[in-house]
């Protein structure tokens, strides 16, 4: 996604919420539904790195060995050509929503080209034969492996069953991705900058030195505190 606004925080926090509790309740569960650690928002310094990981989301349910085809999955799955393409209509779910709630019963979405490509034409492009690279090469593996568990039996999965043995989990949280070396440098440079930056004007808080600016980018004692903040460039 593209953060026009800085609301990025927000917009996670509640989507997060909305969709524990819709899922709980479908669920018919009532404990915490995500991990206790924060989300994850990695920046991407090229378009190529955009597509790239645009193509390993769409060729997950491939590359965990669960359908053929992305398109197979029986969830949600962004289609290449419906970013930048028409709009479509989303139902609103109506196990969990209050059908005399704020809520809209329906909604019009678009999915827009991310940003730093001219047309959709460009970045279709440029994302489709990565897709497809990724998902034959997923196929190849699995081919040799007995092939791929099939929308059947994914279906028939019981939502709170555990893989065994489970994942490794707390390894590592990037906050920067891209392929081209020295872009990746630059993008970790100015998150040093900007973590120099805020130590700086919190330990000049802390010593009573008032009005002292926090970078640009700071969001949450800006938005509970008014803490003076720099602006963009």
């Amino acid at each position: 996604m593209t953060d026009r606004h800085a609301s990025l925080p927000a917009f996670q926090q509640f989507l997060d919420s909305l969709v524990a509790r819709a899922l709980n309740a479908l669920l018919g569960r009532w404990e915490a539904f995500w991990a206790p650690d924060t989300y994850s928002a990695v920046r991407l310094v090229s378009p190529g790195d955009v597509v790239d990981k645009i193509a390993y989301v769409l060729a997950n349910p491939v590359e965990a060995g669960l359908v053929a085809s992305g398109s197979s999955w029986p969830g949600l799955w962004s289609a290449p050509e419906r970013i930048g393409g028409e709009p479509f209509v989303v139902e609103r779910p109506k196990h969990f929503f209050d059908p005399k709630g704020g809520l809209p019963d329906r909604m019009t979405i678009r999915l827009t080209v991310p940003t730093r490509f001219d047309s959709a034409e460009e970045f279709r492009a440029a994302l489709r034969p990565e897709l497809e690279r990724r998902e034959e090469e997923a196929r190849s593996r699995y081919r040799a492996r007995g092939g791929f568990l099939g929308v059947a039996r994914v279906l028939a999965q019981r939502p709170l069953a555990r893989p065994r043995p489970g994942e490794p989990r707390r390894g590592l949280n990037p906050r920067v991705a891209g392929r081209d070396k020295w872009k990746r440098i630059e993008a970790l440079g100015r998150l040093v900058e900007f973590l120099r930056a805020y130590r700086a004007a919190w330990n000049a808080g802390r010593t009573g030195a008032e009005g002292t600016p926090f970078p640009h980018g700071t969001y949450l004692l800006r938005v509970l505190h008014d803490v003076p903040c720099a602006g963009a460039g």
